[in-house]
């Protein structure tokens, strides 16, 4: 059953294309990318990884959070909400992460290993992993706060929590996203996995040999019709269904008929009230593995046919995780209000095994309607739908 949209406010984002989301666009524009081995922590590998270059944060703080706090300033900026004007409405904060709640305890167990002992620091950092919990304390936001870590889909599925929670009337507001950081745990784990490349990655090429590692945050401000209006915003993009459907295939590896993924886009596209042909255009999830983008290729083929316009935005940004799933729903809604999507970079030679090809060059597109999907490991999939006026 089709269900009211909720309109995106404002938007926010930082990753390795940029510090803003016009910065992004700029470097989506020109076809720039630079991966370069990490410099946020010592390593022998040699994967290359997509980190936001020059950012500086207080050690105090965790890596993810801070960039989280950048995004935020932007979209709170875009959304005309001040943290005054926060109070006087009922607001919630739901925020997808893997490393700032799973993977950001290394020093104390490095710390455990060389000396016998700890001390308490890395543990409190621990505890500060709670981001929807620290992005809620720091503007004094009473409403609901839930961190969502549910792998490569958190980011999309905070995105779809915040649908429910302002579609049932729980919430007026919802601050929705996701973030995360580029971490030693996660790259050697990757590694381990042999699905990172020694090269930048190739998104739906032929040649594809792995993912590269990024790391950002995209933050959207989620609000009624109702609260819009009353605060005379005007809307032109909103979400406007959300899907979720695991196949609990394998720990790492998406079931190869993508049954899991095509059973999110068909929950996605009722809600929205949608039908296939509606849909101008898919920022795919796009890894560059060889499992992940033929099985989503596959699927996208089977539901919208051989036609349509897709891409994985993943060659200018590395996969960033938790933050994926937003940042790639944002990208989704500015292509959609600019008109135009970009070059699915790193594609030159088609996959049989997929059966068609991303768009190579920036494409124009005409219509209303776009899906950014997320496949993560343990089976999660999901689906967002933006739509435009």
């Amino acid at each position: 059953m089709a269900i009211k949209p909720v309109v995106i406010s404002g938007m926010g984002a930082i990753c390795a294309a940029g510090k803003t989301t016009l910065d992004i666009m700029s470097s989506f524009e020109s076809c720039h990318r630079k991966p370069a081995l990490p410099t946020v922590f010592a390593t022998s590998l040699e994967y290359p990884v997509f980190e936001v270059a020059g950012f500086v944060h207080s050690p105090e703080m965790m890596r993810t959070l801070a960039l989280a706090y950048v995004a935020l300033d932007e979209a709170l900026l875009v959304a005309g909400l001040t943290p005054g004007a926060l109070l006087g409405l009922r607001v919630g904060v739901c925020l997808g992460t893997t490393v700032a709640s799973q993977l950001n305890n290394e020093s104390w167990y490095r710390q455990y290993r060389s000396q016998g002992k700890m001390q308490p620091e890395p543990i409190h950092t621990y505890f500060k992993g709670n981001l929807a919990e620290a992005v809620a304390g720091h503007l004094n936001i009473k409403g609901p706060a839930l961190t969502i870590v549910n792998a490569c889909s958190s980011g999309a599925d905070a995105i779809g929590v915040a649908l429910d929670w302002l579609t049932t009337g729980l919430c007026d507001v919802v601050i929705a996203g996701g973030a995360d950081e580029i971490n030693h745990i996660p790259y050697c784990g990757f590694g381990a996995l042999s699905v990172t490349s020694l090269l930048p990655c190739r998104p739906f090429d032929k040649n594809r040999n792995g993912l590269n590692l990024g790391e950002g945050a995209g933050i959207l401000i989620l609000e009624t019709e109702i609260s819009a209006r009353s605060r005379s915003r005007k809307a032109d993009l909103f979400v406007s269904g959300y899907g979720a459907a695991a196949d609990a295939h394998h720990l790492t590896a998406p079931r190869p008929d993508g049954s899991g993924l095509e059973a999110a886009v068909v929950v996605a596209m009722a809600q929205a009230g949608l039908k296939p042909e509606d849909i101008v255009f898919v920022n795919a999830h796009g890894t560059s593995t060889r499992d992940n983008d033929r099985a989503e290729g596959r699927t996208l083929l089977r539901i919208f046919g051989d036609k349509l316009k897709f891409l994985s935005t993943k060659g200018f940004t590395g996969h960033t995780l938790g933050a994926a799933g937003a940042l790639e729903a944002i990208f989704a809604a500015l292509a959609l209000r600019h008109g135009c999507v970009p070059a699915n970079i790193g594609f030159e030679d088609l996959d049989e095994e997929i059966g068609q090809a991303p768009v190579s060059v920036k494409t124009s597109i005409s219509g209303r309607a776009a899906l950014s999907t997320s496949l993560a490991f343990g089976g999660n999939n999901a689906a967002v739908i933006i739509t435009g006026q």
